[in-house]
């Protein structure tokens, strides 16, 4: 989407890739959502939003939800990633496909309802 597309320009251009290649990694996890910009961020919606993700310094972020986070926070824990109420880390060069796919359909079948 033209909006997500931007955002991604945006950035500073030693982001960009990462970022594109998360947004490829949602899009093909849920295809069925939408897309948007919400809180200033790259948002995945269906009636609700359901994931976010944002280009921070040292990491991206994604944005599952509390819920989402709590459901994959022994994995998260297990594999070292830091995260919080929210909101999880990928270091950039700890980018988990797989990780963040799953993640990214528990929360479009959890919260577009």
């Amino acid at each position: 989407m033209v909006e997500i597309e931007n955002y991604i320009r945006q950035q500073e251009e030693i982001y960009q890739s990462n970022l594109e290649h998360v947004y490829h990694i949602i899009q093909e996890a849920i295809p069925e959502a939408n897309e948007k910009i919400s809180w200033a961020m790259p948002t995945f919606h269906k009636k609700h939003n359901i994931i976010h993700f944002a280009c921070n310094k040292k990491h991206i972020g994604i944005y599952p939800g509390a819920d989402g986070v709590e459901q994959f926070a022994d994995e998260l824990k297990e594999k070292g990633y830091k995260f919080s109420k929210g909101a999880i880390q990928f270091p950039y060069d700890r980018i988990d496909d797989e990780l963040i796919g799953r993640i990214a359909v528990w929360c479009y079948e959890n919260h577009s309802k």
